[in-house]
């Protein structure tokens, strides 16, 4: 996902720009155990944004990745060095992340790259469908394309296990219009596939825009991404872990 936490809408020469206000929780400060792949290809202490360069710039805002990163490291003090890997395309449909795509393309080269220096691929953090529910025709093949591009993905990279940590969308909100968000979230939740975890995003908060989640939430799906990775031995592909089981008390409300 393209993190989008606290972008916001700003005048600028009498033109309405979109723009990340800055701000930086300490579950998401940066730790010298906590490295990113740039959009050159070379490591670099992580830091937010974490996907500046590779798909946004000003607009570029804060996501799960460094939250998802600290919260690994403060529950394991041993887990060592973590590589975070952005690779998100903002407002693309599944379509385009077919095999052969200039999206799924770019993900599987800065994979192997990363892998050069000796690193291991552990997992994927994947947050995708917001395009799919305003229209069109991705939201009616979308289980099957997800799939597809699971299978794909794990084949590319020679890793037929690679686990996959899968958001399923929550609910948007005016002035969002997404009217097959049943049908998307349908498919999300029906995927049933070996080291595929379900993550629901149902009750995070979501941001004035109706779609993207705010900074809070960032922060909140990053921990339990972490606590979903950390407990892969744990889960079945039937099971889907839910905001409202990890946070019994809606925070937000």
């Amino acid at each position: 996902m393209a993190g989008r936490g606290g972008v916001i809408r700003k005048v600028v020469g009498g033109n309405v720009t979109k723009v990340w206000d800055g701000f930086v929780p300490q579950e998401c400060k940066p730790n010298r155990k906590i490295i990113r792949f740039n959009a050159a290809q070379k490591w670099e202490e992580a830091h937010e944004p974490i996907n500046y360069g590779i798909d946004c710039l000003a607009s570029c805002g804060l996501g799960p990745g460094m939250a998802f990163a600290n919260e690994i490291l403060e529950k394991d003090a041993n887990f060592g060095v973590i590589g975070l890997v952005p690779c998100a395309r903002g407002g693309t449909g599944l379509y385009k992340w077919r095999r052969g795509s200039q999206p799924y393309d770019e993900l599987v080269k800065r994979a192997k790259f990363a892998e050069k220096d000796r690193g291991t691929i552990r997992g994927l953090l994947w947050y995708h469908g917001e395009s799919d529910v305003k229209g069109g025709n991705g939201y009616k093949d979308y289980k099957i394309n997800l799939e597809k591009f699971i299978h794909d993905l794990r084949s590319d990279l020679n890793s037929p296990n690679l686990p996959i940590l899968q958001v399923v969308l929550p609910y948007p909100k005016k002035p969002f219009k997404g009217p097959y968000i049943e049908e998307v979230r349908a498919a999300q939740l029906g995927i049933n596939m070996s080291n595929v975890i379900k993550i629901d995003a149902k009750g995070l908060e979501i941001g004035p825009d109706g779609i993207h989640l705010t900074t809070a939430a960032q922060v909140q799906l990053g921990h339990m991404f972490a606590h979903a990775f950390l407990n892969l031995n744990n889960f079945t592909s039937s099971n889907t872990y839910s905001f409202f089981k990890f946070f019994p008390s809606n925070i937000f409300s």
